[in-house]
């Protein structure tokens, strides 16, 4: 698993790339440098990972339960390996983590998986329901790693210790999605904010305006 990591110091946050995306994704397309400032000043240190969306969700020639598999082995890679070496190499109990349109799936689901390793979740633009791209195929994996079914019967109370912030804009493609897990949030009574910048839609121009914004709120 390859990563760019920015900083020396400050407090990690995890970075999940968009739909197939790669651990580079962010820097070509200047996200990272949008929050160059909060790197340099030793305020936040970025790791950037790889996906593995082509042999998961996007992997059209497996099966479904494969599909759901090979994102269950990603997950405890994270969960078990990459995080608690970020944990103890920053010296953090909880990590941030983020993401940028199906990033901000990854960075949901896990935190909402893992809230005890999870203080600062930041979805820009997610969706946040896989069922459609398993073709009808359903299964306790497929339960788990979506966040509309399991959350809420989800009654772990670290849930409430997570700093959530879904950002969103009025044409965006994915609104619909953040209004409906905030509704899920306000129904658990879990505290979030949702943020819908009145301009632009689901693009890049949207996404380096907001990073920045949202950070300062960390």
């Amino acid at each position: 698993m390859e990563m760019l990591v920015y900083g020396n110091w400050g407090y990690p946050v995890l970075m999940f790339p968009t739909s197939m995306g790669h651990y580079y994704e962010y820097k070509d397309f200047g996200l990272t440098d949008s929050v160059k400032w909060f790197v340099e000043t030793g305020k936040i240190k970025l790791y950037c990972i790889d996906s593995i969306d082509k042999d998961s969700f996007y992997g059209r020639h497996l099966h479904p339960g494969t599909k759901i598999w090979n994102q269950v082995l990603y997950d405890k890679f994270l969960h078990e390996e990459l995080v608690p070496g970020i944990q103890r190499e920053c010296n953090e109990q909880k990590i941030g983590v983020a993401g940028v349109s199906f990033g901000g799936y990854h960075a949901l689901n896990f935190a909402f998986k893992h809230p005890e390793q999870v203080g600062n979740m930041i979805s820009l633009s997610g969706a946040f329901d896989i069922k459609s791209f398993m073709r009808g195929y359903y299964d306790q994996n497929v339960y788990f790693n979506n966040p509309p079914d399991f959350l809420p019967n989800d009654p772990n109370p670290e849930l409430h210790h997570i700093n959530i912030i879904l950002g969103t804009t009025e044409y965006d493609i994915c609104k619909d999605d953040n209004y409906k897990m905030s509704g899920i949030l306000n129904s658990k009574g879990i505290r979030h904010t949702l943020d819908v910048s009145p301009w632009g839609d689901h693009d890049w121009p949207v996404w380096k305006e907001q990073l920045p914004k949202y950070f300062s709120w960390l």
